[in-house]
């Protein structure tokens, strides 16, 4: 014992295990120094390890066990037994799968490259361990190679093996196929003088020979669907991802969603647009069943390979999206078309019923059978889109096209987001480049995106509420009366869409606050979500009368309400849940709701430091939207002064005029 009573360590035993894998290892060593570099150790494996340590007096208890996995590497071997199936329309090719052991990592994909002529191709990334080609002629003499790739890197090479043609079975069947081509002539030959003979016969009957014969039982009408691919491609090849020049990182995603197209049957046009065409169709499933689906047929005469992996770009975004209110992908498909080298895709989606919203809506006003809408049902609508904007946002997708034509209901009147983010890269720029204005949905673009083609979350809330507004006028197309190139003149000078007939101060209130010229103002999507839900349950589907709107007695106690034509009690169910959106409405303000004139133009001067654009002739107002003391000040309703609409105009104009 030393000078504080306990004895030095002076050896070590480590003990190693590799779980499920392998026996215990044993490592002693001398201390100090007290530490051990463990070698021989398996990449990306689990081990645990404890240690002893002894002194003159006797060992120690072993330590709790520590666990812990060893780094990746390349996988150390390359797969083997590469295999060919050739035929004139593919090539198949398969290899072996790696072992754990051999892998050393999590496998990310096979590396398949083949060299013809002398020179190497672009190597192929599949993540199974096999691989399909389309076009197997071509790949006569090719030498194919494979490669494991790990997150580190790719192993080594396989040896090279070479495609060849069945050259063996030719020399060996070639004596006997001049055998079977005489033959074959000869069966033809007398089949033929037959067949004249008969003919012959049967035509000295009458002088008309066989112009009266009966058409027997089969129907000389025959009816088809409008076109369908569930036929055998024998010829016309199957088009797959691989005749497609798109990187391999984009056919991953595609390939499990990838439709073939003999399981589609095309029915009638649902609707066109810029982008080409929907149509109904009909899907066989994996389980033999058929499913009713909606299919977007990118227009024929795009041939730009550029626009067709745009289209597949934003096919690969649908596919992740999982929400009640965002349509969904079903899948992808490739239409060959007869002399084109490029295919036609086509977007599987699931079937609305209901069609789009804005139809929808319309049918409601001036269909044969017009109908009511209550507002409960108005507002389910608009707190729907929310919800799936809401989502979108989330992913970082800004949707650029949000209109109630771009909105689908289904079977159970729920509204689906659809066309987010397709559209502008279906338009491959066009629709939304600068100075194509006859494309431009200009009457649902922001206005910071009409000066500068700047898309965000943002804009994306100002379509929102020009889509709130077409709710609540049932499909008026909105600003009526203004032309598009006018639009952005009328916007500039303060003007925004006029508050529609019957349409409550609250829900306005909420879609004028989507056009405010500062975007950082506007609610956002997560906003509007919970607003739009409060309002929702405080209201019934009863469709009142026009004349009994709500609306508060600003002189009043705070809660006194009066209903135009009747009196209605401070505690009316559909006020406190208002008075309670009031109270708890998120850090944003309409500007335009302030209590005096003076003030609010102070406001908007000194909070938001309205600035003029430079290099333009438009100006729009681009700082904060002030202080959270000063969104408290102003926020209360019952607290706000009710300006008409002209004084809101004359303010604006003031404002923008700064």
């Amino acid at each position: 014992p030393g000078f504080t009573g306990h004895s030095e360590l002076s050896t070590c035993i480590i003990q190693v295990v590799r779980l499920q894998k392998g026996p215990l290892s044993k490592h002693e060593v001398q201390v100090p120094p007290h530490l051990h570099v463990l070698t021989g150790l398996s990449s990306y494996s689990n081990y645990s390890v404890r240690v002893s340590c002894s002194n003159e007096v006797g060992p120690s208890p072993f330590s709790s066990l520590l666990h812990f996995v060893t780094p990746e590497s390349v996988p150390s071997v390359a797969p083997k037994n590469l295999t060919f199936d050739l035929s004139d329309q593919q090539l198949s090719v398969q290899w072996a799968k790696l072992q754990e052991e051999e892998l050393q990592g999590k496998l990310l994909a096979y590396k398949l490259q083949w060299t013809l002529g002398g020179e190497t191709q672009e190597p192929l990334l599949f993540k199974e361990n096999w691989a399909r080609l389309s076009g197997g002629g071509r790949f006569f003499n090719a030498s194919f190679q494979v490669s494991a790739c790990t997150s580190v890197g790719c192993g080594p090479w396989s040896p090279p093996v070479l495609v060849l043609p069945a050259s063996a079975q030719i020399q060996v069947g070639r004596s006997h196929m001049w055998v079977g081509l005489l033959l074959g002539l000869l069966v033809a030959t007398v089949v033929g003088l037959l067949l004249t003979f008969v003919a012959q016969r049967r035509g000295k009957e009458t002088q008309f020979g066989s112009a009266f014969k009966s058409p027997g039982a089969e129907s000389s009408v025959f009816f088809t669907a409008a076109q369908s691919f569930s036929r055998n491609m024998t010829d016309l090849q199957e088009s797959t991802l691989d005749t497609l020049c798109i990187n391999n990182e984009l056919k991953d995603k595609l390939q499990d969603v990838l439709i073939p197209e003999r399981l589609l049957t095309l029915g009638h046009t649902l609707g066109k647009g810029e982008f080409g065409s929907v149509r109904e169709a009909i899907l066989k499933t994996e389980d033999s069943s058929l499913q009713k689906v909606a299919v977007k047929v990118l227009k024929s005469d795009v041939t730009s390979s550029g626009d067709i992996e745009q289209c597949l770009k934003e096919a690969a975004y649908m596919k992740d999206f999982n929400h009640p209110n965002v349509i969904k992908l079903i899948g992808v498909s490739l239409h060959r078309r007869p002399g084109q080298r490029l295919p036609i895709p086509m977007v599987v989606l699931p079937f609305m019923k209901h069609g789009d919203l804005h139809t929808f809506l319309l049918l409601s006003r001036l269909g044969e059978q017009p109908f009511d809408l209550s507002l409960k049902t108005l507002v389910q609508f608009m707190f729907d889109i929310a919800r799936g904007m809401e989502y979108l946002s989330s992913k970082n997708i800004i949707h650029r096209d949000l209109a109630a034509r771009n909105c689908m209901l289904n079977e159970n009147m729920s509204v689906c987001v659809a066309d987010f983010g397709l559209s502008k890269k279906i338009y491959s720029g066009d629709y939304y480049r600068q100075g194509s204005v006859s494309k431009l949905p200009v009457k649902w673009i922001a206005l910071e995106s009409l000066a500068d083609n700047i898309y965000t979350a943002q804009s994306d809330v100002w379509a929102f509420g020009v889509t709130m507004w077409e709710i609540m006028t049932r499909g008026q197309t909105p600003y009526p009366g203004v032309e598009n190139s006018e639009i952005y003149e009328f916007l500039i000078k303060g003007e925004r869409l006029k508050k529609p007939a019957d349409c409550r101060d609250d829900i306005y209130e909420l879609m004028h606050g989507c056009w405010s010229p500062v975007p950082k103002c506007r609610p956002s999507f997560q906003q509007l979500v919970v607003q739009l839900e409060a309002l929702h349950l405080g209201l019934s589907h009863t469709c009142p009368p026009k004349e009994h709107l709500l609306y508060v007695n600003l002189e009043g106690d705070e809660g006194e309400l009066d209903r135009g034509g009747e009196a209605a009690g401070p505690k009316a169910p559909a006020w406190s849940l208002e008075a309670e959106i009031t109270a708890e409405a998120s850090s944003w303000s309409v500007p335009w709701q302030r209590q005096a004139e003076d003030e609010e133009k102070d406001w908007l001067m000194m909070g938001s430091r309205a600035a003029l654009a430079i290099g333009g002739d438009y100006r729009y107002i681009v700082g904060s939207c002030g202080t959270t003391e000063e969104e408290e000040t102003w926020r209360g309703r019952g607290e706000a002064e009710n300006t008409t609409q002209e004084e809101v105009r004359e303010d604006e104009d003031d404002i923008i005029n700064f």
